[in-house]
């Protein structure tokens, strides 16, 4: 399994358990290992722990950069791929950047709108230019 593909599979987790928050990520995973969905690999189980075990913490770091707009607002596609980006940002920094961003605006222009995927690109990069000043 590729990093893109671990990433799609933890976007993909992470999406589901914002419709359902009852179930546990056992539970989820067990579903799709039982229809074939996707893989799941350690990445994966990372990249998901750290955005879902993280929400509040990654919406408080993400809010500052949306103009005019508030969390509430934002399509549920987008605030769990911002989310799963900003984990990758705080929880796992041998990833490039500019892979995190990139990654991001692909899972956008697939699951979301052209429009979304600009957005992403536009926040990331804003995000991106802050923590290269400091």
């Amino acid at each position: 399994m590729t990093r893109s593909e671990a990433r799609e599979s933890a976007f993909i987790l992470l999406f589901e358990s914002m419709f359902n928050p009852e179930y546990s990520f056992q539970d989820m995973k067990e579903f799709t290992l039982e229809s074939e969905i996707f893989a799941i690999d350690d990445f994966t189980a990372a990249l998901y722990g750290y955005a879902h075990d993280n929400t509040g913490r990654l919406d408080e770091e993400i809010a500052p950069y949306l103009k005019n707009w508030k969390l509430s607002r934002l399509p549920k596609t987008v605030l769990a791929i911002l989310r799963l980006s900003f984990a990758q940002l705080d929880f796992i920094p041998d990833v490039p950047v500019s892979v995190v961003a990139n990654e991001a605006v692909e899972l956008a222009k697939k699951y979301a709108t052209e429009k979304d995927a600009a957005f992403v690109n536009g926040l990331l990069g804003a995000v991106i230019r802050d923590r290269s000043e400091k």
